[in-house]
């Protein structure tokens, strides 16, 4: 028994996460193309139609932008709660009832052989989630476009195997940054923006003494931030710990542009 995890795209200009295990295959979000996500699977092995669910953190654009015709296409359920699909109907369009699906925030539920705990996230959106996926006594997450990182979320995603967690800006790039406005800064940087490359740091160190030793580093801005300064700050972090990466806990990142890695755990 294995669990694949896959962040085919990561990044302000679309997210999805591919999570299989078994005869069950999902994705985490649809924020590309149908025709994008669709690649992308096909790339690494998963043709779309076999897919099981789209699951949906959040309504916004860079989330959901191939929802609707994925579903459609292949007949794929869409799974979202009750404030996400209010807020993201009119965007995704018709979805026929049976594969109109909405979940309880905070109650897990079964998708075959996947057990799915959605957790509330602190971000600007109608009721936004991150997704913890377990199957076979091994885990997977997600925890992107979240403005803080509470000891709730630090609970549920304890002991997480494989992680995918926001290092989205660098505090003085983001400052110094001459075509943000000052509301949209204010709203990056305030509790319901995205995590900074620092505060990932932080969470990452509490995640670590909570048993989560590999993390992969996503939803990186390309305005405000860089791999390699994402990469070197939460690096530096975990080394002001006395953990050594690579040997006590693996960092690695997520792509705005190019498909992620594929990692299973076996």
């Amino acid at each position: 028994m294995h669990l694949t995890f896959c962040p085919l795209y990561s990044g302000s200009s679309g997210n999805t996460i591919f999570v299989g295990a078994g005869n069950t295959r999902i994705l985490i979000d649809a924020g590309l193309s149908g025709r994008t996500v669709s690649e992308a699977l096909n790339a690494i092995g998963i043709l779309p139609e076999t897919l099981d669910a789209i699951l949906i953190t959040h309504e916004h654009s860079d989330h959901i932008k191939g929802a609707g015709i994925l579903s459609r296409k292949y007949h794929v359920p869409i799974y979202a709660n009750s404030g996400t699909w209010a807020a993201m109907e009119k965007q995704v369009g018709a979805i026929a009832p049976q594969l109109h699906r909405t979940f309880e925030t905070g109650e897990s539920f079964y998708i075959k052989d996947l057990s799915i705990l959605p957790y509330s996230v602190s971000h600007d959106a109608a009721e936004p989630v991150g997704y913890r996926v377990d199957y076979g006594g091994h885990s997977v997450a997600t925890a992107t476009d979240i403005g803080i990182f509470t000891k709730k979320t630090l609970e549920t995603l304890s002991g997480v195997e494989i992680l995918l967690l926001e290092s989205n800006h660098d505090i003085g790039m983001l400052r110094a940054n001459e075509h943000y406005s000052s509301a949209l800064k204010t709203r990056i940087l305030g509790r319901h923006g995205h995590l900074s490359n620092e505060a990932c740091g932080e969470a990452l160190w509490q995640l670590y003494q909570q048993g989560t030793h590999h993390v992969i580093l996503g939803h990186l801005s390309h305005e405000n931030n860089t791999p390699e300064l994402a990469m070197r700050s939460v690096t530096e972090a975990m080394q002001a710990h006395g953990l050594t990466v690579g040997r006590d806990i693996r960092i690695d990142l997520a792509w705005r542009d190019r498909i992620g890695d594929v990692y299973e755990i076996i």
